[in-house]
């Protein structure tokens, strides 16, 4: 009978033992589980910033990475900042369980099912395009597409044109894009406009860790120091890459309020500016966007790989995520100090509906 007991007791405690260790080898997830993780829900993972919920129940409730307060950070983290939601959000996560080099993983992993997908869609378009069929199909998508922006414009609005200056500054810059000035400089009015606003609302401010901030900032470095290099060698080997590169790099920066934000930009650039296509093709690479798991950003690399093949849409995938995954890790222990003040966000916001609002116009 004690043998019984003390056998029942040795198998609870190696049970016990075991639970720990999966409780501690969850919380502090290797390289590999974390970009095996979110490889799994980012190719199952759709509609646009909808995709952030299924990260927070991945993330906070089945693998307890981090808890609700954390992520909720997170997520204001990258609202804030300019690139697609679900992305940043991907590497703020990884961010938090193992570092710059965790933040790599799950936004590699994040972001690989839809790069693989529309690589074979695009190569797929190129050989079936001009096909009566597939010419139908596509002229249904595009007025679906032209909705979807309506509805993201007309839905941003109402959720942050709150205020008088909210509605002043989004009509100076409606008025802006019907006169056709160009979208970056009316960006970058909104900004200073929003700083004049927003002067004096203001909230106490808070300090950042300085271990902290080193921990973070020499991987950024590092990064950062590999792109310029990388983006040397294009300029000498290949002008025409370095060109597509630097634009998509451009866009994402400029790409407030999410992934929708880049699609008027890299339309103006792609379509207006440069005429590297027409604005059926664009839209072509929008709808194929939209049917593809991850953001809509994705188009990137449509562009990207009907302008130079395979290697154009590799080079315009890296560098329309590269800027927006560099501020998220670069900005994270910063951020206690940047969201304390109301008349940086709202800037930030403002910004983003002038960029929906000329893709409406």
């Amino acid at each position: 009978m004690k043998l019984c007991k003390k056998t029942i007791g040795i198998a609870g405690e190696e049970d016990s033992m075991k639970h720990s260790q999966y409780q501690q080898d969850d919380k502090n997830p290797s390289l590999t589980y974390l970009f095996t993780s979110f490889l799994r829900l980012g190719a199952t993972s759709f509609g646009g910033p909808a995709m952030v919920a299924y990260i927070r129940k991945m993330a906070v409730e089945q693998k307890h990475w981090l808890d609700e307060e954390s992520f909720r950070y997170g997520v204001a983290l990258c609202q804030t900042i300019p690139g697609a939601t679900a992305m940043q959000t991907s590497a703020y996560v990884g961010l938090r369980a193992r570092g710059v080099a965790g933040a790599l993983a799950s936004f590699a992993g994040f972001g690989l099912p839809a790069f693989i997908i529309m690589i074979a869609l695009s190569a797929l378009y190129l050989r079936t395009y001009s096909l009566p069929t597939v010419v139908s199909a596509f002229n249904g998508l595009q007025a679906i597409i032209v909705a979807i922006v309506a509805n993201a414009t007309v839905s941003f609005g109402r959720s942050y044109l709150k205020k008088w200056r909210d509605i002043v500054i989004a009509v100076a810059a409606a008025s802006m894009f019907v006169w056709g000035v160009n979208p970056i400089m009316i960006i970058l009015l909104a900004a200073l406009l929003g700083l004049v606003l927003y002067n004096r609302q203001t909230f106490p401010q808070q300090t950042a860790d300085s271990a902290s901030n080193s921990f973070f900032t020499r991987p950024v470095l590092l990064i950062l120091s590999a792109a310029t290099i990388g983006f040397v060698i294009l300029f000498f080997v290949h002008r025409g890459l370095f060109d597509l590169a630097a634009l998509m790099f451009r866009i994402d920066l400029f790409a407030f309020g999410g992934g929708f934000a880049s699609v008027p930009l890299m339309f103006h650039e792609i379509v207006e500016v440069r005429s590297w296509m027409d604005g059926l093709t664009f839209l072509n690479g929008i709808a194929l966007g939209q049917v593809t798991p991850g953001p809509i950003v994705i188009t990137a690399t449509f562009i990207g790989y009907l302008l130079y093949g395979p290697v154009g849409g590799v080079i315009a995938t890296i560098s329309v995520f590269l800027p927006s995954f560099l501020i998220v890790v670069g900005i994270a222990p910063y951020f206690d100090r940047l969201r304390t003040s109301l008349h940086s966000t709202s800037t930030m916001l403002l910004m983003a509906y002038c960029v929906l609002l000329w893709g409406f116009f």
